[in-house]
């Protein structure tokens, strides 16, 4: 769970949704046959909201407690697919998860093959916050490459950066480092989450992925999490997240005014 924030007023369906009381449609037709109700009356509207911990909704008379905010770390295995059903049937992160995280999202992405940290949560601003490239949040990767360890060229050329597809990428920081098999590999470190950046700058500087595993997002971390495993995240990350997020944002500049000078 997170700190004591004051809750951010959500849609009925939502609300059900996330406390495992009906799908959003399935509260869309109940709110259209009168069974739900906030604060004691009967509400129809599709668009009425309510806000957790506060207003007290029920359903066929029965009260609906508000669902805990949750806030998971998972070490996703390679092969896995960060979505919610794969037509082609392939397994997806909510395959390995309990039956309870089907209501929370994941928070940014990893590709099929890309292991590591991914964070799911049903708290919305705070993830939106978070994977916002102006959030400024770091994503910490370490990769072995094609071909043995890493070269001093190769950490040059990854420091210098690349004009990618999608525009120019340089990483915050790039360091060689032991990989957890004993070889040497890299550490990179970048402030944004574009599709598959980590491998197409290495692919730019030479020195394509054997392998990749996210191990840190933000003042969040994999540590000696198993793969496939998962826990709760800690209070003091979430803590640490909040509070890392309002500094970055009382550091930007101030929008210059146009007001004109009296």
């Amino acid at each position: 769970m997170t700190p004591n924030d004051s809750a951010a007023p959500v849609r009925i369906q939502k609300y059900l949704s996330q406390a495992g009381a009906a799908s959003r449609r399935q509260a869309e037709t109940m709110l259209g046959d009168g069974r739900i109700a906030i604060n004691g009356e009967v509400v129809a509207e599709l668009g009425v909201r309510v806000v957790p911990g506060t207003d007290v909704v029920s359903l066929d008379g029965q009260v609906v407690p508000p669902a805990p905010r949750r806030w998971v770390v998972f070490h996703k295995p390679v092969g896995v697919l960060c979505t919610r059903a794969d037509p082609h049937g392939g397994e997806t992160v909510y395959d390995v998860l309990p039956d309870w995280a089907a209501g929370l999202r994941y928070v940014g992405r990893l590709d099929r093959d890309t292991s590591g940290l991914l964070l799911l949560t049903n708290d919305g601003d705070l993830a939106a916050a978070l994977a916002h490239p102006s959030g400024g949040v770091e994503r910490e990767y370490l990769a072995a490459v094609r071909g043995g360890g890493i070269t001093a060229q190769g950490i040059r050329a990854l420091k210098a950066g690349a004009e990618l597809e999608d525009g120019f990428a340089r990483p915050k920081r790039v360091r060689k480092t032991r990989l957890p098999s004993g070889d040497w590999g890299v550490s990179i470190v970048l402030t944004e989450g574009r599709k598959r950046e980590v491998r197409r700058l290495l692919t730019a500087a030479g020195r394509p992925a054997a392998s990749l595993c996210r191990v840190r997002f933000g003042p969040f971390r994999l540590g000696a999490l198993g793969s496939g495993d998962w826990r709760p995240a800690r209070p003091s990350e979430l803590k640490a997240a909040q509070f890392g997020l309002r500094a970055r944002r009382g550091r930007r500049p101030a929008r210059p005014s146009h007001r004109k000078s009296r």
